[in-house]
């Protein structure tokens, strides 16, 4: 049975990397929405065609259904990031990239049948009222919420609203066995895209950015000047698992890092308009020390920072080859609430390489070839990375980088051994977050007089909560060599406590601890390797 898991967690691995980045395809294009429509042969051909079918056909059928797969025909037939939104997804859709949405400010499990409260967000409509994490939602107003098996999208439907308005809940306490009701009046409530920032060291910064949405720029410029005053004059950027997002932020982002006049990316049409972005002398950490992070799944907007860096020969990219998506979608609206993100440029790095991989034999092959890499040996090792001489470009410097299918970082991190992967995948989809709640609905008072700092450097998972964590496991049909790698899930348990108690900054810190990508930095910013690499570079010369 150990055996047959070995093989099983790859698999798993990979189909997450085609998910990950196929979802994330959605929330990528150019911010310039556009209500275009034609009235032509073509356009009548097709509603003819529907309107003959609503009519004559034999037998009912919702004509909706018929344009939306039309619709998606036609699209996949483009290449592999022009999408439809239906209607039902484009408000979600949306609020993603906005930033923010109107609600009551809770994050919460459906756990055994009833909505159970995480965390509230500070000052937001929950936590003024007194909502507590553990606390029980039983109804939204006359809608019975628990024993019903809900969707978390249909709970979410419940508890929002527009804002000003105000929703009753019904709220069990556990921990007082007590049951009472709250009227709590909806507000906006922020979508963070900046997931976590602290300090790594005395002088390295650290900011994660989980997406590029209208707030993220804002959110990346507060997360940078709390660094700075507390003293950081390098930056760690980590866009490992970005998908993208708004082309203008990655823009307003990369500014930030490079010289008035340094050109940042060019678009290009199908008429061959090119299209310039060059930095402007607003940047606010120019000619610092900057370690971008990516990883297999970084795609598009993500790309565009670490190319504007790679190829102005600033900072250093860590990790392994990025997605490599190099086109832009601008939106349209069909007019009944669905939209349509088509491709309408393509964007180049400075060097005037196009990232894009090749989508000639279908969206079925792009996608494969994506995830045939965990496979192929290319996450483990640099070598088995292909690259064609025919897509080599140089930096002014005299940097050799490739085109033709994502960033290639300049120090490559392999990703991790089955077992590490294995316990990542667990925290990532929610395994031992759900874990550690069931662990903190039984015994949260444990917890109450640690602060952050405290709880970060002293405190330590027994060998008790390791057993019934095991346990839990093997109840859940999770065969691994658990004892193995006892200290990576402790550590993976640890953050996810601090999750719960503190938040994503401290969660985010605590899994530093054992981040590969992040020690590597350390080690590439430790003063006697760079040294080294000087010195390598100049008998080189």
């Amino acid at each position: 049975m150990k055996k047959k898991s070995t093989y099983l967690w790859p698999t798993i691995l990979a189909a997450a990397l085609a998910v990950g980045v196929f979802l994330g395809g959605k929330l990528d294009f150019n911010d310039s929405p556009e209500k275009l429509f034609t009235t032509n042969s073509k356009k009548d051909k097709l509603n003819r065609l529907i309107d003959y079918i609503d009519y004559e056909y034999v037998d009912e059928i919702n004509t909706d259904s018929i344009v939306d797969v039309t619709v998606n025909n036609i699209l996949e037939k483009l290449d592999p990031h022009s999408v439809y939104i239906p209607k039902e997804e484009m408000t979600q859709v949306s609020e993603s990239m906005k930033g923010d949405f109107v609600g009551i400010g809770i994050n919460f499990y459906p756990y055994r049948d009833t909505i159970s409260v995480i965390r509230t967000i500070k000052d937001g409509p929950s936590f003024i009222k007194g909502i507590e994490a553990g606390d029980r939602i039983l109804m939204a107003d006359n809608d019975t919420l628990y024993g019903k098996d809900l969707p978390s999208g249909v709970i979410v439907e419940k508890l929002k609203g527009k804002e000003g308005t105000s929703v009753k809940l019904k709220v069990y306490r556990k921990k007082e066995d007590r049951i009472f009701t709250v009227n709590i009046k909806r507000d906006i409530v922020p979508i963070k895209s900046v997931q976590s920032y602290f300090m790594m060291s005395d002088d390295m910064g650290y900011i994660k950015v989980n997406r590029f949405a209208e707030s993220t720029f804002k959110e990346f410029k507060t997360a940078l000047k709390t660094l700075q005053k507390q003293g950081a004059s390098k930056l760690t950027l980590d866009l490992r698992d970005n998908p993208g997002g708004y082309l203008g932020i990655a823009e307003q982002m990369a500014d930030e890092f490079l010289k008035d006049g340094k050109l940042i990316l060019f678009t290009k049409n199908k008429k061959g308009k090119i299209d310039n972005v060059y930095a402007t002398d607003k940047g606010s950490f120019e000619d610092k020390e900057v370690y971008v992070l990516i990883n297999e799944r970084s795609a598009s907007a993500s790309e565009i920072i670490a190319g504007a860096l790679q190829d102005n020969d600033l900072g250093t990219i860590v990790g392994r080859r990025s997605f490599g998506k190099g086109l832009v979608q601008r939106e349209m609206e069909l007019g009944d609430g669905s939209a349509v993100r088509l491709t309408v440029s393509r964007y180049y790095t400075p060097t005037g390489r196009s990232i894009q991989r090749s989508y000639k034999n279908g969206n079925k092959d792009y996608y494969q070839k994506f995830t045939d890499r965990y496979h192929s040996g290319e996450l483990t090792s640099v070598d088995s990375i292909q690259v064609a001489d025919s897509l080599k470009f140089k930096t002014p410097k005299g940097k050799v980088v490739y085109g033709g299918g994502g960033i290639i970082p300049d120090v490559f991190v392999p990703i991790g051994t089955n077992e590490e992967e294995a316990v990542e995948s667990m925290d990532s989809v929610g395994f031992i977050s759900y874990f550690i709640f069931e662990h903190l609905d039984e015994d949260r008072d444990r917890y109450t007089d640690y602060s952050e700092e405290d709880f970060v450097a002293n405190f330590k998972i027994d060998d008790i909560l390791f057993e019934r964590f095991v346990e839990y496991a093997i109840r859940s049909k999770l065969n691994m060599r658990f004892y193995d790698f006892e200290d990576s899930v402790k550590l993976y348990l640890k953050a996810a406590l601090a999750e719960q108690l503190f938040g994503a900054n401290v969660h985010a810190k605590i899994k530093s601890q054992a981040d590969a990508m992040l020690q590597q930095v350390l080690e590439l910013d430790n003063p006697a390797v760079k040294q080294e690499e000087a010195e390598a570079i100049e008998s080189i010369n």
